[in-house]
């Protein structure tokens, strides 16, 4: 698991580096709900996080463009955009 904003690598990490790993989570989950094919698991971030970065935190701004990826299962992109609530229906 990995991710870079604008290029530069923050995060890198695997399975191994969660507290709990992927079995125990499944198992856990199944307790309260059904799962399905499909359904995801969020479980956070490998070690890395801006906000995390000393002396000087980095915060993702209106065009930073952030590429994630897992081996073996692919790669994204996303461009950051600034919120307008002008946009959103209500």
């Amino acid at each position: 698991m990995w991710l870079e904003v604008n290029g530069k690598r923050y995060q890198n990490g695997s399975t191994r580096t969660m507290v709990f790993g992927v079995a125990q989570l499944v198992s856990y989950i199944s307790r309260f709900m059904t799962l399905y094919p499909g359904d995801l698991i969020t479980t956070g971030t490998p070690p890395g996080v801006g906000m995390g970065i000393k002396p000087n935190p980095v915060y993702l701004k209106p065009g930073d463009v952030m590429r994630l990826g897992i081996e073996g299962l692919g790669e994204q992109q996303q461009t950051v955009h600034a919120w307008n609530p002008a946009l959103i229906d209500g």
